[in-house]
């Protein structure tokens, strides 16, 4: 198989969905990789480099997109790329379609097959290639709160983990998942007062076990979650609805109870936000003032390290890569049912029941169309 990469095209997207290591696996494996010159460019990795490993450097994406079978990428088609996927192409990247009326759109009419990194689910539940990111964006959550609380600038000139005879900021995390966990760990790390809300008993069962006393847990309701908002220094939206759009579980009524100056992260943003006064933002200009707080809403947050993160994800999707390589894509998803459930559109049908449901459209399992004649 023909599998391609080409330079992401979102605002400030620095990452790349293949390696240099990961090419040198796919040829291994006795396939051909094609990719766009300055594609890992952000991510330290040089064309040399590529080269080195056996792929082909292409001028352009449209040289890309014309011969490769299986484009892999990290977000989600910009509209310069729309007009270049074809129908039973294969497009493997992060898609977030249930927030995204527009994308979906252009998938469908280009009758490719796109296939969400965030919708690989195990049999367990488990999301093993949205798991990386969402480490990486809780982590960061706290790094931005922590910055954008200080001088010069809206915050309120807050340290993040306080000093001796004056109190820690209280930070609070609404959602207990991966990039939750990461939130929370970041910030008692950093020394901050730490609240946890989740609607999962187990995994507050959990964390209270591993901070021993060093946080706080709630379970998640509209009471809950007003009374911690209102006290807090800091709110990291951390909710997560798998191929859903996020609910709304702060409102603008609870961000108006904030002081001035606190800060909002909405890790959320990338499915809608969780936040009713959250919009998407971008590195360049990654923050904005309501209802006197300061908001920080980048749907890409792990493109801003993007060595690291590219890393981490190569090392997860190559699996996923190299059997729909090898297999072709109808067997591949036949032997591995997390992978036929990451299946958003094929030939011009919505095929995901949660994005469906999100967007207000009808689906078709996929296990249906491969079925018909």
């Amino acid at each position: 198989m023909i599998v391609g990469t080409v330079t992401e095209t979102k605002t400030e997207e620095y990452r790349v969905a293949l390696t240099p290591q990961g090419v040198t696996d796919i040829v291994n494996a006795g396939h051909e990789v094609l990719i766009e010159t300055g594609a890992g460019a952000g991510s330290n990795f040089p064309d040399a480099e590529y080269a080195v490993a056996g792929a082909q450097i292409l001028p352009d994406p449209a040289a890309v997109y014309a011969r490769a079978e299986l484009v892999c990428e990290v977000k989600e088609p910009q509209p310069s790329e729309w007009g270049l996927l074809r129908e039973r192409q294969l497009l493997f990247t992060y898609l977030h379609l249930a927030a995204d009326e527009a994308v979906t759109n252009a998938l469908l009419a280009s009758g490719c097959t796109a296939i969400g990194y965030e919708t690989v689910q195990r049999d367990d539940g488990f999301l093993p290639l949205l798991a990386p990111m969402s480490e990486v964006a809780g982590r960061m959550a706290v790094e931005m709160a922590a910055q954008f609380l200080k001088k010069p600038g809206p915050g309120s000139g807050q340290l993040l983990g306080g000093l001796p005879g004056v109190p820690p900021a209280h930070v609070v995390v609404v959602g207990s998942g991966n990039v939750g966990k990461n939130a929370c760990r970041a910030a008692v790390g950093a020394g901050a007062r730490v609240t946890v809300l989740s609607i999962d008993e187990d995994q507050l069962r959990d964390l209270e076990e591993l901070y021993a006393g060093r946080i706080e847990t709630s379970l998640s309701s509209p009471q809950t979650i007003a009374h911690a908002v209102a006290q807090a220094d800091v709110v990291i939206g951390a909710v997560l609805v798998q191929g859903r759009r996020a609910p709304i579980v702060v409102t603008r009524e609870m961000v108006a109870s904030m002081h001035n100056g606190a800060v909002i992260v909405d890790v959320a943003v990338d499915q809608g936000g969780c936040i009713e006064t959250t919009h998407p933002t971008d590195h360049r200009s990654p923050i904005y003032v309501e209802e006197g707080v300061v908001h920080y809403a980048v749907p890409n947050m792990p493109g801003s390290v993007p060595r690291t993160s590219s890393r981490a994800l190569t090392g997860l999707t190559l699996p996923y890569i190299l059997k729909v390589a090898e297999l072709g894509f109808e067997e591949a998803i036949r032997r591995d049912p997390a992978l036929s459930r990451a299946v958003n559109t094929y030939c011009g049908r919505l095929t995901h029941p949660d994005v469906a449901a999100s967007l207000g459209r009808d689906f078709t399992p996929i296990e249906e169309l491969l079925a018909a004649p």
